[in-house]
């Protein structure tokens, strides 16, 4: 009975969950995969899709950069690399756990977070 119960309150969480994403507005594969990889790479630890925490916010960053192959590149290797002095005094630090393709996967998609900025009123 027990484990009934909680079956049931799983499911109810995990309906509850998705429907918040309907409720959030479009999201497509390619926003929940870059969302998927930026949490499994610790990004959201020091940053947020649209406010400062520690780091800039990812749309201010796509915002800054645009979306451009160089700009893939640029955000590429400073994730890998780390960088100082761009947005403040807090240094980022190197990734070295983020992969070159995960990197490159990464900047692909926070720069694409500029086109859907530009959907907000």
């Amino acid at each position: 009975m027990v484990v009934i119960a909680y079956f049931r309150a799983v499911a109810m969480a995990c309906a509850a969950f998705i429907g918040s994403l309907a409720m959030a507005g479009p999201l497509n594969a390619e926003t929940l995969g870059g969302v998927a990889l930026a949490q499994k790479n610790n990004c959201l630890s020091c940053h947020n899709v649209d406010r400062k925490v520690v780091g800039p916010g990812l749309i201010d960053i796509a915002k800054r950069y645009g979306n451009s192959a160089e700009s893939v590149d640029y955000l590429a290797r400073s994730i890998m690399e780390g960088s100082q002095g761009k947005w403040g005094p807090v240094p980022m630090p190197r990734q070295v756990q983020v992969s070159p393709r995960d990197a490159n996967a990464l900047a692909s998609w926070i720069l694409s977070l500029q086109d859907e900025a530009q959907l907000d009123p």
